[in-house]
């Protein structure tokens, strides 16, 4: 038997099953709507792209799992959103990696110039996408790409199979984030694999997707960061620095 969740919070999971569904159907009208909003924040971010990404189509509790139903979008219909009167918009589904250092301290990182959000401090991860072949999303799935990100974002490489799903979030703007644990590392070995990382992004012409990284120990620690973080890092950092790090604990 399901259960809703609350709509806004962090979240213990430790199954999940994820079932496709269809994308709204838009009018004429709204379509139009959603391409001018979308037209305008290229104009405003050219960096922005209209990718293959996962939506949350809805999500309810399954025991002590997840039932979470998703759909394929791209990046533009996020811009329904910002459609005066627009209910129909489906919210992002995104995948991150709280990487832990032996110390205490949750690594955060920094996103470039180059990207949709400069300047802003997040985890490594980004937005779900769903399988290039067509065929169905499982929970390896996003593992493998969460572990992708770590290695892309902050160039610390493992296998998909040392993470394990941590938490859930539900954010005031509505976006689900899934959130994978992995095993501690020290702070140098870290800091060390992300210079390598980005000087390697930098020779071959590419712009890193973060710029710096930095290790807190509490929430107070993020009022010491150099611009903006995420809604969710403050509750993912207190969770994280308060409970044993021990992947599979």
């Amino acid at each position: 038997m399901t259960e809703p969740l609350p709509p806004v919070g962090l979240f213990d999971v430790r199954r999940l099953r994820l079932v496709e569904t269809e994308a709204p159907q838009l009018s004429p009208e709204d379509a139009r709507a959603r391409d001018r909003v979308w037209s305008r924040a290229v104009r405003a971010n050219p960096h922005l792209f209209d990718g293959p990404v996962v939506a949350c189509a809805g999500m309810a509790r399954e025991g002590d799992g997840l039932v979470l139903s998703w759909a394929r979008v791209t990046y533009r219909h996020y811009a329904l959103r910002r459609v005066p009167g627009n209910t129909s918009w489906l919210p992002p589904l995104f995948v991150s990696v709280v990487q832990p250092t032996r110390g205490g301290h949750v690594l955060v990182g920094r996103m470039s110039p180059s990207t949709a959000a400069p300047g802003r401090w997040q985890l490594p991860g980004g937005s779900a996408e769903p399988p290039a072949d067509g065929g169905a999303l499982d929970e390896g799935a996003l593992r493998s790409h969460a572990a992708r990100e770590l290695e892309e974002e902050a160039g610390t490489r493992l296998d998909p199979e040392d993470l394990r799903l941590w938490a859930v979030s539900r954010g005031e703007n509505r976006s689900v984030g899934l959130f994978y644990l992995a095993p501690p590392r020290s702070a140098a070995e870290l800091r060390e694999s992300f210079e390598a990382a980005t000087e390697a992004e930098r020779a071959s012409g590419r712009a890193p997707e973060l710029d710096r990284i930095a290790f807190v120990a509490s929430p107070a620690d993020l009022s010491d960061l150099e611009g903006p973080h995420v809604a969710y890092l403050e509750h993912v950092v207190r969770r994280c620095t308060r409970t044993p790090h021990q992947n599979g604990a």
